[in-house]
């Protein structure tokens, strides 16, 4: 029986971050030539679908989500026809294109904003979120990074909302001449054959009609998956609310009529039901949320058994979870494994292997270290905001000011500047060895590039990974993890051992070793599994599908 299942759920996706891939001209940026020249390395690796970080036009305060023009190019990375190019390379080499699009705000420059701003009775004025207010901010509503989320424009005497930044204002979906201007946007962008979008911060899209004050909570410190209850304040009236969910499937159904089977990927937060709100009923929603419990990974067998049970539970066929280890926002995940690569690739293994989307940020595949640049001296605004707060305090807390720290440029080889450019980099680039590059790391069969590549690969090759359903095995061993994928008479089985010593299980059974690696091993009875090691089985010697 062939496969039917659509792409989006079988696919993997590699974030790039255009800032920090790859510079062609020297100026220290990268650019979308810069991509171009990487491409092919991108689908050496196995990559299947790219998501891009925005390269619009942009003032650059918030380094590209804050948009001034979503349908023309950022000089700084190039034009529209390199941008078409970049398309189309990508998909002569049967890989697929998601682009970031901010549809909750845009920049404060935008020329939308410039009308809206310039007078009361302006026609672009209800294209935002203005009201009147006295001596204080209309209500108590908390922006997501800590502050109101009021501005005061002296010029109107009105306040403006945004649920990020100052000089990010939020967009009136209450006012439809904004939703059609936005769908027209993503018209643009689908009829140059892009594959889907990366919809950020898409639960902030709708707020309040009647603007009413968010109830008190104990909460302070928001996390990556919880927004919700952050800064003393349940954010019930500017989060999350049902207009959002729908309206997550106006998008849906609008973007449904192409013929390249476009899918939506939604940066949102909240409970498990929340998610299961931008997804829809009927799965009629968003296809896939980013869902953040991993970022937050502790390093125990008992903790990815657990987040595998509820993403069974929860989000069962044909809901798809997806499994993320970092982005541009957070703190890179190797820095929290203190560099112990072994340990890397167990959690890249269960990433890949378990029901779901895999997405990758780029550099997780050669370990790219988290940077040490203080807040006080950092570019990110959210770090200018929070200059005098020391960096091993944000540690000490589990929070993260400074994302300059998770940006820093790919390590391509060993040369000046790890081939990044020929140029200053616009964050800088620490000394380099040659086994933290691609260059050092993909003619060893034991680097970690190596295991993403293989990981990448296996996904592409079984059926069984990519559509299979998902049983957790248990053992006598709280250290190890196993699980198993089926799909028709295909079985493939996985064990991860977390523990600190090595565990050797009597597995006797018929089939054949697909991957193993930290020295696991299995003769078809005894499994010997050292510390931080794993091993991949194929129980029916399927051969690979591939799609």
């Amino acid at each position: 029986m062939e496969n039917k299942m659509e792409w989006w759920k079988q696919t993997s996706i590699y974030q790039i971050y255009p800032w920090s891939f790859q510079d062609s001209n020297g100026d220290g940026i990268g650019d979308l030539k810069g991509i171009l020249r990487r491409l092919d390395e991108i689908q050496t690796l196995g990559v299947e679908t790219i998501w891009f970080s925005p390269f619009y036009v942009s003032p650059g305060e918030d380094f590209g989500y804050d948009i001034a023009d979503y349908t023309n190019i950022d000089p700084r990375f190039g034009t529209m026809a390199d941008c078409e190019q970049l398309i189309r390379e990508i998909h002569k080499r049967k890989m697929r294109v998601v682009l970031d699009m901010v549809m909750n705000h845009t920049s404060d420059k935008h020329p939308w904003f410039l009308e809206s701003k310039s007078s009361t009775s302006n026609a672009k004025r209800d294209f935002y979120i203005w009201k009147k207010g006295t001596k204080k901010p209309p209500n108590n509503w908390i922006s997501m990074v800590g502050k109101s989320g009021w501005n005061y424009d002296k010029g109107t005497e009105e306040y403006y909302y945004s649920n990020f930044l100052s000089f990010q204002p939020d967009l009136n979906y209450r006012n439809p001449r904004v939703k059609k201007t936005m769908f027209g946007v993503l018209d643009f962008w689908l009829k140059k054959g892009v594959d889907g979008f990366r919809l950020d911060i898409f639960n902030s899209i709708y707020k309040d009609e009647s603007f009413r004050d968010n109830p008190f909570s104990l909460r302070f410190f928001p996390t990556p998956d919880n927004h919700d209850e952050a800064f003393f304040q349940k954010k019930q009236y500017n989060l999350n609310l049902p207009e959002s969910f729908s309206f997550a499937k106006e998008v849906r159904k609008h973007i449904s009529k192409y013929k390249q089977k476009p899918f939506l990927i939604g940066e949102v937060s909240g409970s498990d039901q929340v998610l299961k709100s931008f997804l829809g009923e009927k799965t009629d929603g968003l296809n896939l949320v980013f869902q953040f419990e991993l970022i937050h990974f502790s390093y125990n067998a008992d903790f990815f058994r657990k987040l595998l049970q509820k993403n069974e539970e929860i989000f069962p066929t044909p809901f798809t979870p997806t499994y993320v280890l970092g982005n541009h926002d957070q703190r890179r995940y190797i820095d929290r494994l203190g560099g112990d690569i072994r340990k890397a690739k167990l959690l890249v293994c269960f990433q890949f292997m378990a029901r779901g989307v895999p997405i990758v940020y780029y550099g997780e595949e050669i370990g790219r270290k988290e940077g040490k640049l203080s807040n006080f001296f950092g570019k990110d605004p959210i770090a200018k905001l929070n200059r005098f707060v020391p960096l091993f305090l944000t540690k000490l807390l589990g929070i993260y000011i400074n994302r300059d720290n998770c940006r820093l440029p790919m390590l391509w080889d060993d040369s000046q500047n790890a081939g990044f450019t020929n140029g200053k980099p616009w964050l800088p680039i620490e000394t380099v060895q040659a086994s933290d590059t691609v260059l050092g790391q993909k003619n060893d069969p034991n680097s970690l590039w190596k295991h993403y590549q293989t990981m990448f690969h296996i996904r592409k090759d079984f059926d069984v990974v990519r559509v299979g359903s998902l049983e957790i095995i248990h053992t006598e061993e709280p250290a190890i993890l196993s699980f198993e994928r089926r799909f028709k008479n295909k079985r493939l089985c996985v064990f991860l051992n977390f523990g600190k010593n090595q565990k050797d299980l009597n597995v006797d059974m018929k089939g054949k070793k697909i991957y193993a690696f930290g020295g696991a091993d299995w003769d078809g009875k005894m499994m010997h599994l050292p510390e931080h090691s794993g091993i991949i089985i194929d129980l029916q010697f399927a051969k690979s599908s591939n799609k």
